[in-house]
């Protein structure tokens, strides 16, 4: 049954002030409200804590990739502002933080690209997260044919209207709030943030477009680590340094909330150890 209030993702957001609840009839997708965020982060403490954990857990290979999700979910559960969406004009708050990230299954030039998308306690440790992500990274890799791969060669083999046809009838299923669970959970483009890790094919960050199919509202790469002039009391020194750069849909949430969000990543992303 169609509910303007609950959805099988989020329920409405409260507290919303009326100009934001307008914002949607004025700006009508995401990419006309697309604002950049560029984050440059020093990782000294951070490249110390990831030999540390590595000395400390034989097997395990822990990144900049796996620091960056642990720091944006412990970011969404404390401001909770940034983890909604926008659904039929209207602004919900999702329940559970769903990370959708993007991988090679190999460094070769046509080599497809997988997406995973899982849901993120941050409650959970960083050890215990590297190895569920590495194990469902490792999953993905080794499966030839992924059950996402199956059905889109089963849509590409409709016409070409056909496929458009099905695409619009999901978002107008999207926007009465009638997916059931079993789709949005499942589409990774339902989510609360998508990553892409640029630096793990010696890429910087760049900044991604935003999705207009479903409902992701903040969009995530991240650069390779660089050694880079940095000025400390008067002195230009070297230091390892790495992009990370956002996209997002400012309908969800104020410029002010979101730099303020960007500065706890910042010191979670610096000093994952602290």
């Amino acid at each position: 049954m169609w509910s303007p209030t609950k959805r099988s993702d989020g329920v409405l957001a409260a507290g919303v002030p009326p100009y934001r609840r307008f914002m949607p009839a004025l700006m009508t997708s995401r990419n006309s409200s697309v604002v950049y965020f560029d984050q440059a982060v020093r990782l000294d403490r951070t490249l110390e804590y990831l030999d540390k954990v590595a000395a400390e857990n034989p097997g395990l290979d822990p990144s900049l990739f796996h620091v960056v999700l642990w720091a944006l979910a412990r970011t969404l559960e404390a401001r909770p502002g940034l983890n909604r969406f926008l659904a039929g004009g209207r602004l919900y708050q999702r329940e559970g933080i769903w990370i959708s990230y993007s991988i090679k299954k190999t460094l070769a030039d046509r080599s497809p690209i997988e997406v995973v998308k899982r849901e993120f306690d941050p409650r959970q440790s960083f050890v215990d997260l590297v190895r569920t992500v590495d194990e469902e990274v490792s999953e993905v890799r080794e499966t030839p044919t992924t059950l996402a791969d199956r059905e889109v060669e089963w849509l590409l083999k409709l016409p070409g209207a056909a496929r458009r046809m099905l695409v619009r009838v999901v978002n107008g299923l999207d926007d009465m709030n009638l997916l059931p669970s079993s789709y949005t959970k499942s589409d990774a483009f339902f989510a609360s943030v998508f990553v892409a890790n640029l630096g793990s094919l010696h890429l910087d960050a760049a900044f991604h477009h935003l999705y207009e199919y479903g409902n992701v509202p903040i969009f995530c790469t991240i650069g390779q680590v660089r050694d880079t002039p940095v000025v400390e009391d008067g002195e230009v020194l070297s230091r390892p340094v790495a992009s990370l750069k956002f996209s997002f849909d400012e309908r969800i949430e104020d410029g002010l909330y979101a730099q303020r969000s960007l500065q706890l990543l910042e010191e979670l992303v610096e000093d994952p150890d602290g």
